[in-house]
């Protein structure tokens, strides 16, 4: 059940900033990362959990030595993506849920909004690392945790959009709180059955973590209605 495009009617604002930031990560993903190829760069602004605990640097056979101060990553590593696959599926959600958002939030809030989600998505990450004491110096990045952010906004303030849906038999329409009810369902499933895994991959509790925060987030980003008396 892939997402391809929602209601966007009723807008008043052009979603500049999510243009902004989709062209920023294809940018560095093809410019920087040279598609994966630049793996010195990838490691070097990625977030791995042991430095941000330690604020020491992690070095990979003498690639990937960290920004000073290390806790940059935690917002360099939100533009970062593994592959195409990584980064296509991330922008296509960030382009169907996040200028319905900067329209209600404005340019700025939402732009704020979206490095919030994508840092705390990432501390949620290092947080259950800590805890379990596995995956500390498997590197994460992508957008996924700031873009889950955004879906966790957009559930609570359009939970009746018409989602567009490409299903097993062709396009179908369904709201937008079955889409994300079943998208953060997913999660939370694979996320549980990923707890005690020694292996990298998805970071299920970086989604887990930037969804819920959005949803706690967004209403101290929206614009308050002056009432006339």
């Amino acid at each position: 059940m892939l997402p391809i495009g929602d209601d966007d009617s009723g807008h008043t604002l052009k979603p500049w900033v999510n243009y902004i930031l989709v062209a920023i990560n294809f940018v560095v993903f093809v410019f920087f990362q040279r598609m994966g190829a630049n793996e010195d760069f990838t490691l070097s602004y990625a977030v791995v959990p042991a430095e941000i605990v330690t604020n020491v640097d992690v070095v990979y056979d003498g690639m990937g030595v960290s920004p000073w101060p290390i806790y940059v990553t935690l917002i360099t590593s939100i533009f970062l993506h593994g592959s195409w696959m990584h980064l296509l599926g991330n922008m296509l959600f960030l382009w169907i849920y996040g200028d319905n958002l900067e329209n209600r939030l404005g340019h700025v809030r939402f732009f704020i909004f979206y490095l919030l989600c994508g840092v705390a998505a990432s501390l949620t990450h290092i947080l259950y690392t800590e805890i379990v004491g596995k995956q500390i110096y498997i590197p994460s990045l992508g957008a996924s945790g700031a873009i889950a952010g955004i879906m966790g906004a957009y559930i609570l303030l359009f939970p009746g959009n018409s989602i567009r849906v490409l299903f097993i038999f062709g396009i179908i329409r369904l709201p937008a709180f079955i889409t994300l009810g079943v998208w953060i369902l997913f999660q939370l499933l694979n996320g549980y059955e990923s707890l005690w895994s020694d292996a990298g991959g998805v970071a299920y509790l970086a989604h887990i973590g930037g969804f819920f925060v959005g949803m706690l987030l967004v209403n101290f980003f929206r614009p308050r209605k002056l009432v006339s008396v």
